[in-house]
């Protein structure tokens, strides 16, 4: 008897990357995706896209002109910009997978862009480094497309990529107001240190923290610091005042703690900010 016809594999889609900076190119060194093309406005990031098995386009138009997924990982401050100048390129039908960190409503914006001229937009929010973490630095993705874009990014490599909602903006949300912590951490950290570097005291100051340090998941964690606020927040002001005073005497600018006085003031007697745990 004949034997049935093997099946066939879906062709992988036709991949145009916008952008090659970091990202674009950790994840294209990973995955050596074959057949993708890239467009970066600058020219010397050629060759690492070669180096990558990406064809290097000389134009954006020559890039997007078969795509059928494309990745857009410019800087923020241009994925707007990126969605403008390029949407008019865009073959129809052709899902453009917006993995710039910018607001909701940055998005939204572009959204309209593309759709407007016969794209498909898809919010994608990057919630790590993608070095070291590569093609399994986790994903958010947002839009009406969420779940077919879910499928062509995971048929990429990515191996962790979760939708959270069919409104653009919403992946975006969660990364934004994420990095409120963590970039925000990073900031007071560099505050901290460096007052402690100033007055000969950052030993100390390390091992105090060390001590005090409690392991708490993040949401046990946030409800005890707004309780705190709430109930001492004037108390934490005034300190806070005074931690103010002390960096500005060892010559540093006191630009989080400022900013610390300020949300504890507001905080303070607040009652309505206490979850439904505190109650």
């Amino acid at each position: 008897m004949p034997q049935p016809p093997a099946p066939v594999e879906p062709a992988p889609p036709k991949l145009a990357l916008i952008g090659f900076g970091e990202a674009g190119a950790t994840f294209a060194g990973a995955a050596r995706w074959a057949g993708a093309r890239g467009f970066d406005i600058n020219p010397a990031r050629g060759e690492a896209m070669r180096a990558a098995g990406v064809t290097a386009c000389a134009d954006a138009a020559a890039c997007l002109a078969e795509a059928a997924l494309v990745l857009c990982l410019v800087t923020a401050d241009q994925a707007l910009a990126a969605a403008r100048a390029y949407a008019p390129l865009l073959p129809p039908g052709a899902i453009w997978c917006d993995m710039n960190s910018v607001a909701p409503d940055t998005k939204r914006a572009a959204a309209q862009v593309i759709g407007a001229a016969g794209g498909i937009y898809v919010d994608v929010a990057i919630l790590a480094p993608v070095d070291p973490a590569r093609l399994a630095v986790p994903l958010l993705l947002a839009g009406p497309a969420a779940d077919e874009a879910r499928g062509l990014l995971s048929g990429l490599g990515f191996g962790d990529v979760r939708v959270v909602g069919a409104e653009v903006g919403r992946a975006s949300a969660v990364k934004m107001i994420r990095s409120v912590m963590v970039k925000g951490i990073e900031a007071l950290t560099a505050e901290m240190l460096l007052a402690a570097r100033a007055a000969g005291v950052e030993d100390e100051v390390l091992a105090s923290l060390d001590a005090s340090e409690r392991a708490m998941p993040w949401a046990a964690r946030a409800a005890y610091n707004i309780e705190r606020m709430v109930t001492h927040g004037q108390r934490r002001a005034a300190e806070m005042a005074e931690a103010a005073k002390t960096l500005e005497s060892l010559g540093m600018a006191p630009l989080m703690t400022t900013a610390t006085v300020t949300r504890q003031h507001a905080m303070a007697g607040r009652k309505e900010h206490l979850g439904k745990e505190a109650e």
